[in-house]
């Protein structure tokens, strides 16, 4: 790229074998098939052997196949056969959830399609352009050779040559990690080695921040800068707490069995000598307490979880952020199209004196029109005034000269035009020559530029030095300015949003304007817009905040008319501030400012973020719902980022997650869709961390006064097998309401707690069934009895106590499973009961139960299960769900 840079235009053309009127289709399509899609390495569909690569790779997978190999080697091929089986239904259910997740997921990226404004012929060479020249289409079916041009808000779609900017600033901290954007131009310096330095290159995965351009693509794809980084990196993300939670609750479950098989292997070594039973039995014990599962669970229960979101119109981008979403206690968005229809129309164009006029109007059409920037919804509800009503026709009497694009400090955009008379020669309107008399000639004969600004009420009065009154041009003194303030703020106070229109003309026409061009402005009027709220908008911010779940509203707007909004849905409009005062707070000062204020007005892009930041010092999990240039810092700072499918391309990227429809009803739909995945990931988890360590007690003390092996390892095998069939329905159960009502994060240690409490439970009863079996069915003298029985009861007792752990409610009575998840209890506890009688059961070493064995059984779990019951309510009740 830093090549290309130093290259003279005509050169850069004839290297990629284009034009300046682009590619032909045909061209571009061989391209296309030539090169691959401009898609880098992370946003590539994975193939099959990707999949399952990934499904099969984890530290878990690796752990059970060693153990696998160890148990081959020791002359135990089926607990050898058991082990992989258990490995394969793993790996082959995580890649079933995957594939179908990652269909899912290109089927959802297909709704929400990032494009790029390209100029291409429409066949052979020669052929006429398309309308004005350029074309959108979808970003990966970018060549290089196309030539693309760029306006605030667009991402990068390719390394590219510029050709053509004006004020053109683009911030390049994806890749440099520079905060400031940069300025670019299609002029070379000659002296840059690092394409990121150089002028005149833009590189794909930055953004346009202000200002325009048009520019050649010279790589796409895995062969553009960035993509060549992320091959490299694979962009690995920060690890989410709920991504650290799982890690930590893995590192417990391995350090529990590297604590527990040696010592499994030493007792049985010692006090029965057989010293490979002894091992083999270890091998067994550990990979029962190997939660296998978990990452299966985790992504099954996140795909689910994607696919259920998708159908309430909510597209999911990174599957974690479900966690963080149903996690997320303070949303922070824009006011306008979250609490208001985003249906805005224009309502009143006013001249200084607060009467209609059609000049106001006028100016604005030729403002909106012709700025070749990033439309804003107020220019399209003066564009689609002026063409439904009264039909101006002013496009077809002026010509674009020039523009100052909008940036977010100076809050405003100018046109400069040029008016034509009837013979299609430019000259001065009446009202030019008018005014040109009327304040002692400030305009001469023969000058031609016009130049219209559109912007804030305040910035815009900063720049100008005289207003427009009975078309009489006067001084704009302290009294006028403060008439003008005065009147925008009494629209505002009936819920307007105001915009200020000035204009400029010059005597000597200028090939070129810029910022110092606009000084000196004529105040002609104002134009008044209005965006009522959503009727809805009341009832789901109730909802949201009854959920757990406070609404902020962070805007660029001015605070009167955001106030009003805000008062009328019900938000709380005496917690207010602006952008000024919290720029004189430091970070901690604004963590307890911010927690305390419901409503910021007048803010920077800049200040957006830093209110979500600190809100995430105040402990606060953050989500930030926005659409705009202004919103991209902030939605990258919070937990969750969420957009909508009309966003610029920035917010899109940044975001997480993407809202069809901009509505807090379906947002507060999608929180708790991602409660009901944490749910249901955490009842896995803590039915396995009790079963665990309630095993460990288990197997720990039959181990030391059993003169025979307490189970098989073959039978250990069979067991951790069949119960880990059973859990593979959890992620189709059903959450209870009470859950679902507040906003729940990863807690390692109220699921420790709970495993020190549930887990000993279960050897109370796992212990009765050994008391059991030796004095009631004299066990001692019938190793395949004992075995048997305490095989059944471990694995029923395992199977039915997750009826009891999934809800705090009286299991089955007050709150019933899925019917998947009954349906896997019922067969494993059918499966438990009849193997024995069975011939594979005869293989597994098992006998027949006698037929007293099953009241006792019954008796003995309906004890577990109201013992367990108890202490379950009692724990939620002292340290929650």
């Amino acid at each position: 790229m830093a090549a290309v840079s130093g290259l003279e235009e005509q050169s850069v053309f004839g290297l990629l074998g284009t034009s300046p009127e682009g590619l032909a289709s045909l061209e571009a399509q061989v391209r296309l098939r030539t090169v691959g899609p401009n898609l880098v390495a992370q946003e590539a569909r994975p193939t099959p052997l990707h999949e399952i690569w990934g499904s099969a790779r984890n530290p878990l997978n690796a752990l059970l196949l060693g153990l696998a190999a160890i148990s081959y080697f020791l002359g135990d091929t089926n607990a050898a056969v058991v082990i992989c089986v258990i490995v394969t239904l793993a790996i082959s259910m995580a890649f079933v959830q995957e594939h179908r997740s990652n269909d899912a997921a290109a089927k959802l990226r297909a709704v929400v399609k990032t494009t790029a404004t390209v100029r291409r012929r429409r066949s052979p060479i020669g052929e006429e352009l398309t309308s004005n020249g350029f074309e959108e289409i979808p970003m990966e079916q970018l060549v290089p050779g196309d030539i693309v041009r760029l306006s605030a808000g667009d991402m990068i779609p390719g390394d590219l040559r510029l050709l053509k900017t004006k004020d053109l600033f683009v911030d390049q901290s994806t890749l440099s990690g520079e905060a400031m954007p940069v300025e670019k131009s299609a002029q070379s310096d000659g002296a840059a080695t690092d394409p990121l330095n150089a002028p005149n290159i833009c590189l794909m995965g930055c953004s346009v921040v202000s200002g325009f351009a048009t520019g050649v693509i010279v790589h796409t794809g895995a062969r553009t800068y960035f993509g060549e980084l992320a091959s490299r990196i694979a962009q690995k993300r920060e690890p989410t707490s709920f991504d650290k939670g799982v890690n930590r609750f893995v590192r417990l479950m391995i350090y529990f069995m590297l604590a527990l098989a040696p010592s499994v292997f030493l007792i049985n070594g010692l006090t029965k000598g057989d010293w490979l039973q002894a091992l083999l039995f270890a091998l067994a014990v550990a990979v029962g307490l190997t939660p296998e599962l978990l990452p299966m669970i985790v992504t099954v229960n996140l795909a689910k979880g994607a696919i259920a979101m998708a159908k309430k119109r909510v597209i999911v981008k990174r599957l974690n952020a479900i966690q963080n979403f149903g996690a997320m206690d303070v949303l922070c968005a824009d006011k306008t199209g979250t609490l208001t229809e985003n249906r805005v129309s224009l309502h009143l164009h006013l001249n200084a004196d607060g009467k209609a006029d059609e000049r106001v109007l006028e100016y604005a059409y030729l403002n909106s029109h012709y700025q070749s920037g990033l439309k804003s919804l107020l220019d399209f509800a003066v564009l689609n005034h002026v063409e439904t009503g009264k039909n101006l026709r002013l496009r077809h009497n002026y010509e674009s000269v020039d523009e100052i694009p909008f940036d977010f400090i100076r809050k405003r955009l100018s046109v400069i035009v040029r008016r034509h008379d009837g013979a299609g020669n430019l000259k001065l309107g009446l009202f030019a020559k008018l005014r040109a008399r009327l304040t002692g000639a400030l305009l001469r004969e023969g000058g031609a530029h016009l130049l219209i600004c559109k912007g804030a009420i305040e910035e815009t009065l900063s720049i100008c030095a005289y207003i427009e009154i009975d078309g009489t041009l006067a001084k704009l003194d302290w009294r006028r300015r403060a008439r003008a303030l005065a009147m925008a703020h009494e629209l505002n106070e009936d819920g307007l949003r105001v915009v200020a229109v000035a204009y400029k003309e010059f005597a000597q026409a200028k090939e070129t304007y810029s910022v110092e061009d606009e000084a000196d402005l004529v105040l002609l009027g104002f134009i008044a817009f209005l965006d009522p709220p959503k009727e809805s908008c009341g009832a789901a911010i109730a909802s949201l905040r009854a959920n757990g779940v406070a609404v902020k509203i962070l805007t660029g707007d001015n605070e009167i008319v955001t106030r009003k909004i805000c008062r009328e849905v019900g938000l709380e409009a005496d917690r207010f501030a602006l952008g000024p005062e919290i720029e004189k707070l430091t970070d901690h000062e604004l963590a307890d400012f911010a927690e305390a204020t419901t409503i910021f007005a007048k803010l920077s892009p800049d200040q957006k973020a830093r209110i979500v930041r600190a809100l995430h010092i105040r402990g606060h999990v953050v989500g930030f719902l926005g659409d705009g240039i202004n919103d991209s810092l902030a939605l990258k700072a919070a937990d969750v980022g969420i957009s909508v499918d009309c966003a610029v391309d920035i917010a899109k990227e940044s975001a997480d997650i993407i809202l069809l429809e901009k509505d807090l009803t379906i947002l507060q739909q999608g929180v708790v869709e991602g409660r009901k995945v944490f749910g249901n990931i955490v009842k896995y988890i803590k039915m396995g961390a009790s079963s665990n360590f309630g095993s460990m007690f288990s197997v720990l003390g039959a181990s030391l006064f059993l003169p025979f092996l307490p189970m098989q390892p073959i039978q250990v095998l069979t067991n951790n097998l069949l119960y880990d069939f059973s859990q593979t329905a959890i992620p189709t159960d059903d959450v209870d309401e009470d859950y679902l009502a507040a906003p729940r994060r990863w807690d390692i240690d109220n699921i420790f707690k709970f495993m020190l409490l549930l887990g000993p439970i279960s050897s109370i009863f796992d212990y009765t069934t050994f008391f059991v079996m030796f004095y009631v069915f004299d066990g001692w003298a019938n190793p395949s009895l004992f075995q048997t029985g305490w095989f059944v009861e471990s694995l029923i007792s395992q199977t039915l106590i997750i009826h009891i752990i999934r809800t705090a409610k009286v299991p089955f009575f007050e709150s019933r499973a899925s019917a998947t998840l009954i349906a896997a209890s019922v067969i494993i506890c059918g499966v438990a009961a009849a193997l024995p009688f069975t011939s594979l059961g005869e293989a597994l070493k098992f006998a027949p139960l006698p037929p007293l064995y099953w009241p006792i059984l019954a008796a003995t779990l309906l004890a577990y299960g109201t013992l367990a019951q108890l202490v379950k309510v009692w724990f939620f009740r002292r340290w929650g769900m």
